[in-house]
């Protein structure tokens, strides 16, 4: 039987695609000709696409006002968000969950983007 494999793109409209695909290429090194191009393993097993409902207060998505948030794998956060400092961008906040660590930015557009590194849990 046919099945999904795994996530194909996330599309959204936005009012400057070439600013948006500048704004990706300048500060998370991501480029394609219609926007970010990302590689994804099928043997992790992981599940990139989750449907949320809404949040009491929406608070995790916050400050953007839009209903989608992206998550970005990372191999590296803390030096990635060093990275980013360096260039000017803003992180929002971070945290260490024991099986992974985050890092949040806003991208031009208002979008909220969650930076993840996964850890190995905690034996």
């Amino acid at each position: 039987m046919a099945k999904i494999t795994g996530l194909g793109g996330i599309f959204h409209v936005v009012k400057d695609p070439a600013a948006t695909r500048a704004w990706y290429r300048k500060y998370l090194g991501l480029e394609g000709e219609y926007g970010p191009k990302l590689k994804w393993s099928e043997e992790t097993g992981d599940q990139p696409y989750s449907l949320v409902g809404k949040f009491t207060s929406n608070e995790y998505f916050q400050p953007s006002d839009k209903e989608f948030m992206i998550n970005l794998r990372v191999d590296n956060l803390d030096e990635f968000v060093s990275g980013l400092k360096a260039k000017g961008l803003e992180i929002l906040g971070e945290s260490d969950e024991g099986y992974g660590k985050f890092a949040w930015i806003m991208d031009c557009d208002g979008v909220k983007i969650e930076l993840w590194q996964q850890l190995d849990p905690p034996e």
